[in-house]
């Protein structure tokens, strides 16, 4: 089972303007859209689609607008209660595919209602494969709480493998904390990397699309190094990067009209663990990662792809281990 946390789960609201945005202006928006999302309940929608045992579990008060969103989109989800209302995430979408993302704070989450998430993912990590933890936390949240969460896991039921796909201080407090508990798989963007590596994303970015992936690779092995098992770097139109204790590799995804980049990388998260799930190799299962990525980003809004429109065989990929650090292995 595929069992996700998302401890400050949203409303994805996108607004699609059929005009470029005219800051302090009055404009009308040519189509609206309202789903449930989060990092790890967009995860779970994929990997459900895709037929797998999958459970999505996040904190919510009972009567909130989310719930009948989450239903909505046909996962199997839990909620856990919490007052406070679910935040609202609001993407505005130009004509000519220019984004623009503004993200709500959140509800506080309780001790009592963060102590109610603790022993429900106690409970249920006990039958699940692969845990993720994924998202912003919420306000007064501890900032190693994702830490706590994988010792958690690992005291509960030491086979299942725990992913993490955080950002800015939750992700930094899982770096600082990887001595200590590590995931099995941390999936970083080339900005959140570059942050972790003191080197600037966009840089990141530019030399993967130029092919080249040193700077990536020595930065991602860095973390494998102390203790993570697979390092999935996205890459935006460069694809994605994996690194692991014996190898790296790199698929690129084919050129596409990208409509949307929300929920991309919760997209790829998904492909990833699907493969893995199905017991792909590790280059079979980068492969699915870009395709669902690559997929999710031919679809407006913040929509999670079918399997039907995830096409792995058009992705290329190729062995970069050359690009390792010397003397890494």
């Amino acid at each position: 089972m595929i069992l996700t946390f998302t401890p400050n789960p949203s409303i994805d609201s996108t607004l699609s303007l059929a005009q470029p945005l005219d800051r302090g202006a009055v404009q009308r928006a040519s189509a609206v859209s309202r789903v449930a999302g989060g990092k790890g309940v967009n995860v779970a929608v994929a990997t459900h689609r895709a037929g797998l045992k999958t459970l999505a579990v996040f904190p919510a008060p009972t009567d909130d607008a989310f719930l009948r969103l989450m239903s909505h989109s046909g996962a199997p989800f839990e909620h856990i209660h919490n007052e406070g209302t679910v935040r609202t995430n609001t993407t505005i979408m130009e004509i000519d595919g220019t984004t623009t993302k503004l993200n709500g704070p959140g509800a506080s989450l309780s001790a009592v209602a963060r102590k109610r998430c603790e022993t429900r993912l106690g409970a249920l990590c006990v039958a699940a494969d692969w845990v993720v933890l994924a998202g912003s936390l919420p306000p007064d949240a501890p900032l190693d709480w994702y830490t706590q969460l994988t010792a958690l896991v690992r005291d509960h039921n030491p086979a299942a493998h725990v992913a993490i796909d955080a950002s800015d201080a939750p992700l930094q407090s899982v770096a600082d904390n990887l001595e200590t508990v590590a995931p099995a798989l941390l999936k970083p963007n080339a900005f959140e990397l570059g942050v972790l590596a003191g080197i600037d994303g966009h840089w990141l970015e530019e030399q993967a699309t130029a092919g080249i992936f040193t700077d990536v690779v020595a930065a991602a092995d860095g973390l494998v190094k102390r203790g993570v098992r697979y390092v999935l770097v996205t890459l935006g139109q460069a694809g994605a990067v994996l690194v692991t204790h014996q190898r790296a590799l790199h698929a690129r995804p084919p050129e596409i009209d990208v409509l949307s980049t929300v929920g991309a990388g919760d997209s790829a998260l998904a492909g990833f663990l699907l493969g893995l799930s199905h017991n792909f190799d590790e280059g079979q299962a980068l492969s699915t990662a870009v395709a669902y990525g690559t997929a999710a980003t031919t679809l407006p809004g913040t929509q999670i792809p079918f399997p039907a429109i995830v096409h792995p065989e058009l992705v290329h990929l190729s062995d970069i281990s050359d690009q390792l650090p010397r003397g890494s292995r």
